[in-house]
């Protein structure tokens, strides 16, 4: 049974930093392609940023590309998404998800079929 974790959410002011982190669990990690949604209050879920299982390939939304960084650490299971230069816009429940392929296609939820229960973000301004 896959289980993913967020943990790192928060209230930050705009302009301010936060690092989520996502613990998976119960298959192998390091197989499968890793990516970050967000779903702000009244609007459909948007894709952030996803990375391969290598880590070696990345792939980001126009609206956060240059403040925010995915990563891997595959010996531990965990994925991140370190957020700079946090906007109010930013402002959404944060959802980490598993997939196992890759490619162009990652940008779109239906491509994973793992999620986790999503961490809040909230930045004011």
């Amino acid at each position: 049974q896959v289980q993913l974790a967020e943990s790192g959410g928060g209230s930050v002011q705009a302009g301010g930093s936060l690092r989520l982190s996502c613990k998976a669990s119960g298959r192998t990690f390091s197989k499968y392609t890793m990516g970050w949604f967000r779903q702000a209050a009244g609007k459909e879920r948007e894709f952030v940023a996803a990375i391969s299982w290598s880590g070696a390939s990345t792939y980001y939304s126009d609206s956060v590309k240059g403040r925010f960084t995915i990563s891997r650490d595959n010996a531990k299971n965990t994925v991140y998404l370190q957020m700079n230069s946090l906007k109010p816009e930013d402002t959404a429940v944060y959802y980490c998800a598993q997939s196992d392929r890759w490619g162009p296609n990652n940008n779109n939820a239906r491509a994973y079929d793992a999620w986790g229960q999503g961490t809040q973000v909230t930045v004011s301004s």
